[in-house]
């Protein structure tokens, strides 16, 4: 019993910092109807960042916040890359990830920098707040990521429903419409890229300092784990509101990583991990058309009755 609280509250303590990158994924996924593989690159430029600063005696607070900058910065040059060099939005995403993986070598200096959080050589971070105030790490982690989460879904609700959101989310439904309207909508694109990348670069600089390191490889899969989250959230919740699609995301992701954590505790290999990871999507994509087909039999079996 002990095991499974222990794993229910380390998914739910690493979920509510991934949420904050699903949160990201589901900006351009949903709303500009278009995967962001950049993803992979922005969130290893945010985790790089902030363990950089962090390392050589930085505020830890002010390496997340230039971690977010960095994150939309990247998304900046991906949304340049695809609206005003007019390269196809993939190969657009794409590049900005490659790009990234040289930037962080030159970030970090290495490709793994370590954040011990305990020991001699321990180094503050963003949750030792409040773990001097007595609470656990595994606590601290999930009271931060909680009020970041809440804080970050406050004010996207607000912001999409002033005149410039509504103008983005308006550019994702129908972007020839909006644009006969005398609406930007590339400078939309271009703002909604750097909103979403900037919370992968927070979600990237929160996750390196809960783990304790920043590693090049640790971005591998963001876009999938960030689809999972989207498409489990959207199977579960069903909400319609755009503040209880925010905060869905978030039991989303959590709800994913418990998945991760008992596959592995029932003895998956952390090799066949990305297969799984690949496998969940797919079956998660393909759950809204198994239900429609479901919901549609007894009627098809009424007629046939007839």
């Amino acid at each position: 019993m002990q095991r499974v609280m222990f794993l229910v509250q380390s998914a739910t303590s690493l979920g509510l910092l991934w949420s904050l990158m699903a949160i990201g994924v589901y900006l351009t996924f949903r709303i500009l109807e278009t995967p962001d593989l950049s993803v992979e690159g922005t969130i290893i430029l945010g985790a790089a960042t902030a363990a950089s600063v962090i390392a050589r005696g930085g505020d830890p607070f002010a390496a997340t916040l230039i971690a977010m900058i960095v994150g939309c910065l990247g998304g900046l040059v991906a949304g340049v890359l695809h609206t005003k060099m007019k390269i196809p939005s993939i190969l657009a995403w794409i590049l900005t990830m490659v790009a990234s993986y040289s930037v962080v070598i030159r970030i970090m200096g290495t490709s793994n920098v370590p954040l011990p959080p305990h020991g001699p050589q321990r180094v503050f971070s963003v949750f030792t707040v409040f773990q001097e105030m007595g609470m656990t790490r595994q606590g601290s982690i999930t009271m931060l990521g909680t009020i970041v989460v809440l804080v970050v879904c406050a004010l996207l609700f607000w912001f999409f429903g002033t005149e410039i959101g509504n103008a983005i989310r308006a550019t994702g439904n129908n972007r020839q419409m909006v644009k006969a309207q005398g609406v930007n909508t590339n400078l939309m694109i271009i703002l909604c890229m750097m909103i979403s990348n900037s919370l992968v670069g927070l979600a990237g600089a929160m996750v390196a300092q809960s783990q304790g390191f920043a590693s090049v490889d640790m971005g591998a899969g963001t876009i999938v784990i960030g689809l999972a989250s989207v498409i489990i959230a959207e199977v579960l919740f069903r909400v319609r509101s755009l503040l209880g699609r925010l905060l869905s995301l978030v039991g989303g992701a959590i709800v994913y990583r418990l998945i991760i954590a008992l596959v592995l505790e029932l003895g998956m290999r952390p090799t066949d991990l990305r297969l799984f990871q690949a496998i969940t999507v797919a079956v998660a994509l393909t759950l809204p058309l198994i239900r429609e087909k479901l919901t549609k039999a007894p009627g098809k079996l009424s007629e046939r009755g007839r």
